[in-house]
């Protein structure tokens, strides 16, 4: 099951041919008949038979798709190349009481992929040794000098979780000092690395057909494996040790799903499922104290996996110490809960602080690319934490890819975003593997990258042609693609809760957009720095509150504050707010244009 596929050219919706923000609006209209027959087939309303059809949801896929489960989705494991080599090695470590060393990333998925290991050899009463690299001093993913301190500490076997896939000199080295390195990644590469074992479904010769997974969707699935190994090994009967739930460590694949942008797809939208009702429990330590700095609490949604707690386990990482998230997610005392997490939180903000000032700087140097197909912004002192919430915050403001570099001492750290349909993570692998920068990897919507002063513009014309053979995709970006249309009136609650079924919503499987034709703006005005609070008015007098977030300063905003008391198509997603225990509906607000001319 798919995303929604790409629609057919068709009429400007509405007659929508250029909105504030300069896109055409379509809207696919599909068979009365056909939503009929799945509506019945599927047993589910009109509504929402009619949003799997243009998601491509056919009637025996229906209810798999609205309620996916870790049961009916976990892929075989050892579907995945090299799973029984990784599986054996660490296996074989536990049943010698060998110590195991984990070598993460320092973001939510590396974070939260060391944390699965930590728990599960913990649970066994082997608890590995975690070492997350200095992001300013160390860099991403393994270096030669960390793996040669483990080895001194007595450490021949590490597992790499999240990294690793590209570290070719420095698993060399590993290699050559006896280190048997089992690496569980998800980052695409073209020449494996010299490792013990190479799980990733990114690889060459990879044939599970997994490449969606996270990182952390990666080591469930290795434990999964090591789980039932050690149960048919009879590991647990002669040892008499407990053999652990997984289904207690969703919790924390979910949160890695949603935070790293993989798409919401296959065992994903099963992932994010399992782990939203296991952290809605609030049985983790670590989430129950983030819950409390953040005041927010159950029931989560995706929002809260990737706007709430993501950024703030990411915190340690970008301006604090690299191991916060972890030591956060892995402790089960709660005084050391609540103090790493109002440490992180501090972090999050000093973090918020650094990314307003950087981006005011980058969509300086932005501006003048606005008809260019990406962006590229670098600048020297650009804390290198920041620059892919950065890249981020560009590529959401320009609609289109963005390159964010901040230089130090002559070398400069990047970070990249990117729209969907645009592989950046395989143009950075292209310009590592041309010498047209130092380092670089990612995935399709993420990337990293290294490189000098001197090959920012080596690497901007590379970008050019590449992006010059996307241009379906970047054509695409200028469309917005409305789902069904509605009144004022007709966005109830009840509508929510059915479009909700189709969720979880994120990457590869967008929330729907509702459009609200023809409404009149009873009210609009700048609310906290930079956002726009509307009150919408149908033709009976029935209305509906929208914000539109960071938009003030941007044509959409300047046209919004301008249609004071005039007619405008809106476009958005219909969200359930809830404040002091009643529920209300609001649109929070994607798009618009003028009505009736």
């Amino acid at each position: 099951m798919s995303a929604s596929p790409i629609k057919p050219d068709l009429p400007a919706a509405f007659g929508v041919a250029r909105s504030f923000s300069g896109r055409r609006w379509r809207l696919a209209e599909p068979d009365d008949r056909a939503v009929q027959a799945l509506a019945l087939d599927a047993r589910v309303s009109p509504a929402l038979a009619a949003l799997l059809l243009e998601r491509g949801i056919a009637a025996p896929d229906a209810q798999d798709y609205l309620q996916p489960t870790l049961k009916r989705f976990l892929p075989e494991p050892r579907a995945l190349k090299d799973m029984d080599k990784a599986v054996a090695r660490v296996a074989a470590a536990i049943e010698a009481g060998e110590p195991v060393a984990v070598w993460g990333d320092y973001d939510v998925d590396g974070s939260t992929s060391a944390a699965l290991l930590h728990q599960y050899l913990a649970a066994l009463g082997q608890p590995p040794r975690v070492y997350i690299p200095d992001r300013m001093n160390e860099g991403y993913g393994p270096n030669a000098a960390g793996l040669l301190k483990l080895r001194e500490e007595g450490h021949k076997l590490v597992v790499t979780v999240d990294c690793g896939a590209g570290a070719i000199a420095p698993l060399a080295t590993a290699r050559e000092a006896g280190i048997d390195v089992v690496v569980l990644d998800h980052h695409a590469v073209e020449t494996p690395p010299p490792a013990y074992a190479h799980v990733n479904p990114n690889q060459p010769g990879d044939t599970s057909a997994l490449g969606y997974l996270s990182a952390a969707g990666v080591t469930f699935l290795f434990l999964v494996a090591l789980n039932r190994a050690l149960r048919e090994s009879g590991y647990f009967t002669r040892t008499g040790a407990a053999e652990p739930n997984l289904m207690e460590q969703v919790d924390l694949v979910g949160l890695a799903t949603v935070a790293d942008v993989v798409p919401l797809i296959g065992v994903n939208r099963a992932f994010v499922r399992a782990g939203l009702a296991r952290l809605n429990m609030l049985s983790r330590p670590g989430f129950a104290a983030l819950a409390n700095v953040a005041q927010t609490s159950a029931p989560f949604t995706p929002y809260h996996l990737g706007y709430v707690f993501g950024p703030r386990i990411n915190a340690g990482g970008r301006v604090g110490r690299s191991s916060l998230g972890v030591e956060l997610l892995t402790t089960s005392d709660i005084a050391m809960s609540e103090h790493l997490a109002r440490t992180l939180d501090r972090h999050n903000r000093e973090r918020q602080a650094l990314e307003k000032m950087i981006l005011d700087e980058a969509i300086a140097l932005a501006e003048p690319q606005a008809n260019a197909p990406f962006i590229l912004a670098t600048s020297e002192g650009w804390h290198p934490g920041v620059v892919g919430i950065v890249a981020g915050r560009l590529k959401d403001r320009f609609s289109k890819s963005a390159f964010v570099a901040g230089f130090e001492g002559g070398y400069g750290r990047g970070s990249a975003r990117s729209i969907p349909g645009v592989d950046i993570g395989l143009m950075v692998r292209e310009a590592r593997e041309l010498k047209l920068i130092e380092s670089g990897g990612g995935h399709a919507m993420a990337a990293g990258f290294g490189l000098s002063p001197e090959q920012v513009d080596g690497f901007r014309n590379f970008l050019s042609d590449r992006f010059a053979r996307a241009d379906a995709a970047l054509a695409a970006m200028a469309d917005l693609d409305i789902d069904a249309a509605v009144s004022p009136a007709g966005a109830t609650l009840a509508l929510c809760e059915e479009i909700a079924q189709a969720g979880p919503f994120g990457a590869g499987n967008a929330e729907p957009l509702i459009a609200l034709p023809d409404v009149q703006v009873a009210f609009a005005d700048v609310v906290g720095k930079d956002h726009v609070k509307l009150r919408l008015r149908g033709g009976d007098g029935a209305q509906l509150d929208a914000i539109a977030f960071r938009v003030v300063d941007r044509p959409l905003g300047q046209g919004l504050l301008a249609s004071r008391g005039k007619r405008i198509h809106a476009a958005g997603r219909l969200q359930i707010d809830t404040w002091q225990g009643r529920k209300r509906v609001q649109l929070q607000l994607e798009d618009a244009a003028p009505a009736g001319v």
